[in-house]
């Protein structure tokens, strides 16, 4: 990562594709409607005057896509709040295989739940999009929060916000199938980035499929090979490499175990 002096903010990078509308601060996998939209922003609460103290205190980075952020098991040194861009927050497990968590977007921070230093990552992130963080480091943070107590229920609002989420996706990992959690993951990107067609709903997101089987569980061919048998269902269809939902009651019947 390219870090940049603290101060007026860099220009957000051109992404290679423009990145995606978000219907909130954070994309993941739940069947919680409260936590759908993500959480709030963490500088929300405070002043201008306040905004600017923290930001000056953190370091910018430029983050290209696919660049790492943190790394899990790597130390941690405080969190990073994204100013532009999409970040990946997952877990990696002895075999390799990858569990999405949720992508997080601007106003939001990630590298918890460690805030104040001493522990190592127990995930890791990595830019979904060319994206642009601060970097808070654990003894400026902690100094931050003990003279703006909005700035702690900021954080206290994240971390509570996040621990619901994880709870929900491992509440659906273990409850639901695979192909209840590709139809739900389905609806929500609907959702939150549905384009209203005369034929149907266009998902413009520019996931790939790996990305989808990383968030419901699953490998990138069985996603490949889910999403051509709804195709020949009349589910959806692909179209220059987006997907268009021609049928969402078929989708939530599958979301309910009846597909």
């Amino acid at each position: 990562m390219t870090q940049h002096p603290a101060g007026p903010a860099a220009p957000p990078p051109k992404a290679a594709t423009p990145p995606a509308h978000a219907s909130g601060h954070a994309l993941l996998l739940t069947e919680d409607a409260e936590v759908i939209g993500g959480p709030p922003g963490l500088l929300r609460r405070l002043s201008a005057k306040e905004r600017a103290a923290v930001l000056e205190q953190g370091a910018r980075k430029v983050v290209p896509r696919g660049a790492t952020v943190f790394r899990q098991g790597a130390a941690n040194d405080g969190i990073y709040l994204i100013e532009y861009g999409r970040i990946r927050v997952f877990y990696a497990a002895p075999s390799g295989r990858e569990i999405t968590l949720a992508y997080w977007y601007p106003g939001n921070f990630v590298g918890g739940p460690e805030l104040f230093g001493g522990k190592t990552h127990m995930w890791s992130g990595i830019a979904a999009a060319n994206s642009v963080v601060v970097h808070l480091r654990s003894e400026a943070l902690r100094a931050l929060v003990l003279r703006m107590p909005a700035l702690a229920l900021g954080l206290i609002e994240g971390l509570t916000f996040k621990g619901r989420c994880y709870s929900a996706l491992a509440q659906m990992l273990g409850t639901r199938s695979v192909t209840e959690r590709l139809a739900r993951l389905l609806l929500h990107l609907i959702d939150s980035y549905g384009v209203a067609e005369a034929d149907g709903v266009l998902i413009a997101t520019g996931f790939t499929h790996a990305d989808l089987a990383h968030m419901v569980g699953a490998t990138r061919q069985w996603v490949t090979i889910s999403l051509k048998r709804m195709a020949e269902q009349g589910v959806l269809e692909t179209r220059q490499g987006r997907l268009l939902v021609r049928n969402r009651v078929a989708l939530e019947a599958m979301q309910a175990g009846d597909g």
